[in-house]
Formats: structure tokens, C-alpha cells, sequence
């Protein structure tokens, strides 16, 4: 079993992955951990935030196109603040409780 300053690093990192930028770089570091852990906590808060990106971009792709009626707008603003306090949320948890993984409320999980 890996540390568990390593287990609040790489956990954290999964999670915070969002804040580097919003494109392939955050599916890429998650993916990684994923790989290059044998934790299973670590691995789980890996998949844990592959699924809430791959959600963010799901519902930003549905958003837009409600733009059209107007209601999207509104929409994706909302998804900009779920996108920011949601990680920060799960990023607090992970540091606070190493040894569980953190589970994102409302999403679909895909991995």
C-alpha cells in the first residue's frame, strides 16, 4: 500500500486536474494515476474524477445547444460554478479523509 501523503497527492491531483486547464489535460492526469497507481483508493478518486469531467463536458455540449432558446446561458453558468466548487469540495475531502474515495453527487458514471 502507498503512503498516504502519496495517497492525499495523488487523490488531490485527480481532483484538482480541472483547475490546470479544461481540456485534455484534465481527462489526461486522471488517466494517468489510473494507470500508474496499484492503490485502490487512489485509482477510485481517479475514475471518480474521469466521470465528472466526462460529465462537465456532456452537459456544456447540451448546454450550448440550449443556448438556442435561451435558457443555456443561464445553464452553463451554473456548470461553471458546479465545475469550480465541486473539485474544491472533493479535493478537501480527499485530504481530509485519505482512506476514503470521494463520490461526486448527481453525475453518471461512465468508467
Amino acid at each position: 500500500m502507498e503512503d498516504i501523503q502519496q495517497r492525499k497527492l495523488l487523490s488531490a491531483l485527480s481532483h484538482g486536474a480541472i483547475f490546470f486547464s479544461s481540456t485534455i489535460i484534465s481527462i489526461g492526469i486522471p488517466i494517468a494515476i489510473l494507470l500508474i497507481s496499484n492503490d485502490p483508493i487512489i485509482k477510485s478518486n481517479a475514475r471518480e474524477s474521469l466521470n465528472f469531467h466526462i460529465n462537465l463536458y456532456i452537459y456544456a455540449l447540451i448546454f450550448g445547444l440550449l443556448i438556442v432558446v435561451g435558457i443555456g446561458i443561464l445553464l452553463l453558468i451554473a456548470l461553471g460554478v458546479v465545475s469550480f466548487i465541486m473539485p474544491i469540495i472533493a479535493i478537501i475531502n480527499v485530504l481530509n479523509q485519505p482512506n476514503v474515495s470521494y463520490r461526486y453527487p448527481f453525475i453518471f458514471r461512465f468508467v
